[in-house]
């Protein structure tokens, strides 16, 4: 199912790139070539807010438009995938999050080789668990809020290491409680849009 919402997602993402060409302005000869599009995979640890914290691994793509009006410069979208599965560290031994989310991302490009950036991101979240009162209700699933923020290095070329830190809301579990998972992900990105620049 996550794999199904991750591909969804990720059409979208490419169908918005399509798109662009027929919004964008002219952009200087040295801006263009390639695809506005940077896809990356990494490796979270996050604190469930359930039992303990979950690792696993993220995937996310980024879609950065250039040529566009200059008060939008900097803004883009990103899409993400993550399945904490791993390294329970809690006392539940079926406890997983996964989640798919998409949503604005802005990033400041003042540096050429460190870029800050802030997300908000909005998705779907599915949770199994085990509560001993209940063993008919062992999952889950929710609309989630995720702001969240970074910074990438260029570690080389189009090859960019990424450190992110991501806070969710998860609405109304157990008497109107929200399920905050939160924590860092740590990845390596390539960027394709600088495929081709000189």
């Amino acid at each position: 199912m996550l794999f199904r919402l991750i591909a969804r997602m990720s059409l979208l993402a490419l169908l918005a790139a399509a798109a662009v060409p027929a919004l964008s302005q002219v952009v200087a000869e040295a801006n263009e070539g390639g695809i506005p599009l940077s896809i990356g995979v990494g490796y979270s640890n996050f604190a469930s807010d359930w039992s303990g914290r979950l690792a696993g691994p993220t995937l996310w793509i980024d879609w950065n438009p250039y040529g566009g009006p200059s008060f939008l410069r900097g803004f883009g979208i990103e899409a993400e995938g993550r399945d904490l599965n791993y390294e329970r560290t809690g006392g539940v031994g079926n406890l997983r999050q996964d989640t798919a989310e998409g949503g604005l991302l802005y990033t400041w490009r003042r540096h050429r080789n460190f870029h800050p950036y802030g997300k908000f991101l909005v998705g779907y979240g599915s949770i199994d668990f085990t509560l001993h009162n209940d063993p008919y209700y062992h999952h889950d699933s929710r609309t989630l809020l995720a702001p969240g923020g970074g910074v990438e290095f260029r570690a080389w070329r189009n090859v960019w290491v990424r450190g992110d830190y991501e806070y969710q809301f998860w609405r109304d579990f157990f008497n109107h409680h929200a399920l905050n998972p939160q924590g860092p992900t740590i990845g390596i990105s390539y960027d394709i849009k600088h495929i081709g620049r000189h």
